[in-house]
């Protein structure tokens, strides 16, 4: 069993290198865990894989978690959830600050520059994202009546009601795929997963009753962090509309944290941390530190209190089919959230729908790192600014 100072070691180091987005991470923690360290087997890591994709949270943090949570227990898995979000969070607590400080932005050229980069992102991800979770027309067909639905009805109750409809489509017309039924580790018994998971609920309800009385950033954090499928850029419509929309943060800074994120090593989450400083500024520090384990804890606790479970529910057929079809309502989520507000709001003229195609080449065709082309482009649009 490797130590809590090996684990939270490895993974801070993997936290500083780990660029690209979760799909990046899960090959990392492969090539560490498995080929180099011998952590778990290849069926554990599939089964921890299989457990993270079927909630909702950032599906990498909870890999990491689950391992950590496998390799030593609880403290294992804190200690490999720190380590790993780290360096994201210092970064976006700082960037935070910083723009706090440096005053208004608007007309900014390298954070025109970062919200073009986000564009060229999210679309890139949708792409990938369609390939693997819309592969056959059912599932194409479910993410095109999720991009209409909610742009049609805006707002956390309509993707929820998308996230909804996707369920029961997939219960209904969708086959499930085999999972692997080798045993994880887990400290907690059933018992003990139940109350963590009642946890879970009770501060999901509470979150609830919170965002009807007031708008609340931790509630929205929370509830972000509970009911998002699919992984940090999934997570941006929900965070859009519950905190750009009643004027916590204006669009231009949400918008540039956002786009910072994609230049960062480790989890898209931390975006958080940038959102805490943003809205508490006389608190910056501390609000982005909470903000941080507000939106993190739901999909830990799941993840903890649902590891003892797992064995009997990777198997429960009904489930994997609802994922499939939730996974493909995310696909038409992320699209109409690409087109609004990132088309409509962050395109202003020619010159930014030009960087913003050239961005996704760059990713695309040619498979730059996602970190070499944030920065070019916001380097690029502030010499533009500047310069032309």
């Amino acid at each position: 069993m490797a130590s809590i100072s090996e684990i939270f070691w490895t993974f801070l180091r993997l936290g500083f290198i780990a660029f690209g987005g979760p799909v990046a991470h899960l090959g990392y923690f492969r090539r560490w865990f498995i080929d180099e360290r011998g952590w778990l087997d290849d069926a554990q890591y599939a089964q921890i894989i299989a457990l993270c994709h079927l909630l909702p949270g950032p599906s990498s943090s909870q890999t990491g978690f689950a391992i950590g949570l496998h390799r030593a227990g609880l403290f294992g898995a804190l200690a490999a959830f720190i380590g790993f979000t780290l360096p994201a969070a210092i970064i976006m607590i700082g960037l935070g600050i910083g723009l706090t400080h440096w005053g208004v932005i608007d007309q900014t050229g390298w954070i025109q520059g970062l919200k073009l980069a986000a564009i060229a992102v999210v679309a890139n991800a949708i792409y990938g994202m369609a390939r693997t979770l819309c592969p056959d027309m059912r599932r194409a067909s479910i993410a095109i009546i999720a991009a209409l639905g909610a742009s049609l009805l805006p707002g956390i109750a309509g993707q929820m009601a998308m996230i909804a409809i996707g369920a029961v489509i997939g219960l209904r017309f969708l086959s499930a795929s085999a999972t692997p039924t080798e045993a994880l580790k887990s400290p907690l018994t059933r018992a003990q997963g139940g109350l963590v998971l009642g946890l879970f609920a009770l501060a999901l309800i509470v979150s609830g009753i919170a965002n009807i009385t007031e708008d609340s950033l931790w509630a929205v954090l929370y509830q972000s962090g509970a009911l998002v499928f699919g992984g940090g850029h999934v997570v941006l419509p929900l965070l859009e509309t519950g905190l750009v929309a009643p004027g916590l943060i204006d669009n231009d800074r949400f918008l540039a944290g956002y786009g910072a994120a994609q230049a960062i090593p480790g989890p898209i989450f931390s975006f958080a941390g940038y959102l805490g400083a943003q809205i508490f500024p006389n608190h910056a520090l501390s609000a982005g530190l909470i903000a941080l384990i507000v939106i993190f804890s739901p999909g830990m606790l799941l993840v903890a209190g649902l590891m003892p479970f797992w064995q009997t529910l990777s198997q429960y057929q009904p489930a994997q089919q609802a994922l499939a079809g939730i996974n493909a309502t995310v696909v038409g989520l992320i699209a109409a959230v690409l087109w609004n507000p990132l088309l409509t709001v962050g395109i202003q003229s020619l010159i930014d729908a030009l960087i913003a195609l050239g961005a996704l080449v760059a990713l695309m065709r040619f498979r730059i790192p996602v970190y070499w082309v944030v920065a070019a482009c916001a380097i690029g649009n502030e010499l533009l600014i500047r310069f032309v």
